[in-house]
Parts: structure tokens; C-alpha cells; sequence
């Protein structure tokens, strides 16, 4: 299976424009495929998850960002569906907590990072806060050092939470978490489809608000965002992979590749149980009770 995945990396040294990233590529791969590719993807993700389990040295980070409606949730439970719950943690981030709000801006999403031996997906993550804020920066304006004003909330400034945020990735990753960081890239004509099915269909109703449509005025904003988002924190140690989004199975079906080669580059192995002869001698006393 070639799902050309390695078009859609961005690389540190790339600089990407996010209107020449096709939306609707799907590797030539027809839906009917794509589930059956999928259902092995998911028994072979079960094994390696397993397998992390076990080893228990590192942890893996999956981060999700997208925009509304690109399919985050459905493919987190299809990629997901078969492994070890015990082994695997999804944590959500909406708008912050007072609590949160009174630490700095990383501190709820450091707290929720994954042990060793899990893998923990951001739904949404740390990249709220150079996405929102910078398309709203009014949420931030005297509530953050060095954004007293509109003014100071400048490029200067974003460029300081880059850091911060590519700092935070290496110590991360340095430290035996590595990072698998998914962007999901939708069309406009592909969310206003979504948008109406969440409206026409009773039993998706819960999924919409009218504020998408508030935050939808501004698409161009937030794909600037993205796109700055993307280029200036893809690293060697953290690279963005923009996976085109029209196309559910193809999302799922990508995801769960790229979970798959993360894990299988990790080194991971089975820790050395008892020998061959203590087995021999707990069996024989298990058949002797």
C-alpha cells in the first residue's frame, strides 16, 4: 500500500502554501478499499500499541489540528477502535478553565502528557493558542506578558510562542515522548457540506453551533494561521504531516499509517521475561497443585 504520505510532510527547512496542498487527494484508493486497508491497519496498530505497552520506556503524542469539521473525532474513534483502552488516553482541549487561565498557556497541555508506554491524543492541543488567538488576539490582550496591546501582539510576538513551542517539543521529545503531529486539511466547499449534513441529520444536530458560521466568515484568517503554525514549527524532531481532508477514509486510512510507521520507527521491543528453564519450573509446579 502507497498512500504517498511522504508528499504531505513538511519538512523543517519547507515553507508551505496551504492553497497549493490538494484537499481531495485520496492515492487513487476507492472507499471500499480504504475500509478494508483500514481494518488491517487497526489490527496491526492493536499489536504495536500492545507492544509500546509493554516496553514501557517511551510514549507516543498524536496531535490533531484541523479545522471545523474535517473529521478529528471519526477518525480517532475508527483508527482507535481496536486497541487496548488501557493503553490509549484522548483528551480534548476547549476553551481553557479558570484554573488553566491562571498557569501559563502550556501547563494544561504538560499535564496531560502521556506516560510511558501510552499513547495520548490531542484533540485539538497547544496550538489553540497560536490558532485562536491569533485570529481573535482581543482574548489575549492584557492577560498574557507582552500582549498589553493590539499593537504588541505583533509578529514579534508570535514568533516568541513559536519558540516556546518548538522548545517545549524538543524537551518532550528528548525525554522519550515522540511527537506525530497531523494537520487536517479542508476545503470550504468540503465543510459547508459537513455543516449542512450536521444540520439535516437529527441525530448529528448536537455537533453544530451557530458560531461555526461566525468563525467560517473568517476562513482566510485561520488558514493563515495554519499555515504559519505549520511552517514555523515543523522540525526535525516534531514535522507536520498535512493530510488532505475531503475525504473521510482517506484521513483514516492515512492516520492510521502514519501511527503505524511512528511506532514501528520507535525501536520498541518485548522486555526479557524469566528464562526458558524458571518457566519450566513455574509450569511444573502450576500442573503439580
Amino acid at each position: 500500500m502507497n498512500l504517498e504520505l511522504d508528499k504531505f510532510t513538511v519538512k523543517s527547512a519547507d515553507r508551505i502554501n496551504l492553497k497549493d496542498v490538494q484537499t481531495d487527494f485520496d492515492a487513487g484508493i476507492d472507499k471500499k478499499s480504504a475500509k478494508e486497508l483500514l481494518k488491517k491497519n487497526v489490527d496491526e496498530l492493536s499489536d504495536l500499541q500492545n507492544l509500546l505497552f509493554a516496553d514501557d520506556r517511551l510514549s507516543l503524542l498524536v496531535v490533531l489540528q484541523a479545522p471545523d469539521a474535517a473529521g478529528k473525532d471519526s477518525a480517532i474513534k475508527n483508527v482507535f477502535s481496536g486497541v487496548n483502552p488501557q493503553g490509549v488516553k484522548v483528551t480534548s482541549f476547549k476553551s481553557p478553565s479558570k484554573t488553566e487561565l491562571s498557569h501559563d498557556y502550556l501547563w494544561r497541555h504538560v499535564i496531560a502528557l502521556p506516560e510511558k508506554g501510552m499513547i495520548e491524543i490531542f484533540n485539538r492541543s497547544h496550538y489553540e493558542n497560536i490558532i485562536v488567538t491569533r485570529v481573535h488576539p482581543e482574548y489575549i490582550i492584557g492577560k498574557v506578558p507582552g500582549a498589553e496591546s493590539l499593537e504588541k501582539i505583533n509578529e514579534d510576538f508570535w514568533k516568541t510562542r513559536f519558540e516556546q513551542i518548538n522548545n517545549f517539543e524538543k524537551h518532550i521529545s528528548q525525554n522519550g515522548t515522540h511527537i506525530l503531529k497531523i494537520y487536517l486539511h479542508l476545503s470550504l466547499d468540503e465543510q459547508k457540506i459537513r455543516f449542512l449534513s450536521r444540520i439535516d441529520t437529527p441525530e448529528k444536530n448536537w455537533k453544530f453551533n451557530s458560531d461555526d458560521l461566525k468563525e467560517r466568515k473568517l476562513w482566510t484568517k485561520y488558514q493563515t494561521a495554519f499555515e504559519a503554525m505549520i511552517n514555523n514549527t515543523s522540525t526535525d524532531d516534531a514535522p507536520w504531516y498535512v493530510i488532505p481532508a475531503d475525504k473521510k477514509y482517506f484521513v483514516r486510512l492515512a492516520v492510521s499509517q502514519l501511527i503505524i510507521d511512528k511506532l514501528k520507527s520507535m525501536n520498541l521491543f518485548y522486555p526479557t521475561g524469566e528464562t526458558p528453564e524458571q518457566l519450566q519450573v513455574a509450569k511444573q509446579l502450576l500442573l503439580n497443585e
